[in-house]
C-alpha cells in the first residue's frame, strides 16, 4: 500500500501517518522529521533547509526530492509507505510518480485530511515539542502533566521556530498556494478521497481507514488501485 496524506500543516498527518504504520505495519516517510532531524544534527542537507524552515517557505523540490528517494529505496519501504509532507506541489507530485514508475510502482490513493483555518492555527500554535525525545504535545488535546515538562524524560518543551503565529500564517499561505493545487491534481487521476480532520485523533483514523477499507485490504487488487474519489 502506497499512500499519500494531503492537507494543511496542523491538519495531523503525522499523528495519523504513525497511527496507520502501527495498524498495516509501513513505514511513515515525513520529509518534516527527516528534514529537522538533519537541521539538529548539522548535516549538509539541514543547513540548506534551515533557513527554508524559519521562513516558513517550501523547501526546493531538488532538495526534498534526494531525501524522499534516499528513503524509499530503503528495505522497509519496499512493500508499501505512507508520505507525510511530500509531494507539496505539482512538480514534486510529478517527480514522485517517476520514482515510482522507475521501480514499477504506483500509488494506491491520496487522502487529504481537511482542517478549518482556524483550527489549523489554534494547533499549530499550541504544539509543543520535547528537544530531548521528540514527544509532541498539544496545548489544546494532548497537554503534559506538568505545564511545560515533557511526561516521558523530564526535559522542559519547546516551541518550534515553525509553529509561532507569525510563520504559520505564512505556512498556511504557502500551502494555499502550492499544495492545494494538488488536490486538483489527485482528484482527475481518481486518486484522492477527502476525510473530515476535525474531532477525536481516534474518530478521523477511523474515518482514514473506512476509506482504505472500502479500497480493500493492502496487497489486493482492485481496479486501477485507487481509493475511492
Amino acid at each position: 500500500m502506497r499512500i499519500v496524506l494531503l492537507g494543511a500543516p496542523g491538519c495531523g498527518k503525522g499523528t495519523q501517518a504513525a497511527l496507520l504504520f502501527e495498524k498495516y505495519g509501513i513505514p511513515q516517510v515525513s520529509t518534516g522529521d527527516m528534514l529537522r532531524a538533519g537541521i539538529a544534527a548539522g548535516s549538509a542537507l539541514g543547513e540548506e533547509a534551515r533557513a527554508h524552515v524559519a521562513a516558513g517557505a517550501l523547501m526546493p523540490d531538488d532538495l526534498v526530492q534526494r531525501l524522499v528517494e534516499e528513503r524509499l529505496a530503503q528495505q522497509d519501504a519496499s512493500r508499501g509507505f505512507v508520505l507525510d509532507g511530500f509531494p507539496r506541489s505539482i512538480p514534486q507530485a510529478e517527480g514522485l510518480d517517476r520514482m515510482l514508475g522507475a521501480v514499477g510502482h504506483r500509488l494506491d490513493g491520496v487522502i487529504k485530511i481537511a482542517v478549518g483555518r482556524m483550527e489549523l492555527l489554534k494547533r499549530l500554535t499550541s504544539r509543543r515539542i520535547c528537544p530531548g525525545c521528540a514527544a509532541v504535545y498539544n496545548l489544546l488535546a494532548q497537554s503534559p502533566a506538568e505545564e511545560g515538562v515533557c511526561d516521558r524524560c523530564g526535559t522542559n518543551l519547546v516551541q518550534r521556530e515553525d509553529d509561532t503565529e507569525t510563520t504559520a500564517r505564512r505556512r498556511l499561505q504557502v500551502y494555499v498556494s502550492a499544495t492545494a493545487p494538488l488536490i486538483d491534481w489527485y482528484d482527475a487521476r481518481r486518486l484522492l478521497v477527502i476525510v473530515h480532520g476535525e474531532g477525536p485523533v481516534e474518530s478521523v483514523f477511523r474515518r482514514i481507514v473506512a476509506a482504505i477499507d472500502e479500497r480493500g485490504e493492502p496487497g489486493q487488487e482492485k481496479g486501477q488501485g485507487t481509493l475511492p474519489a
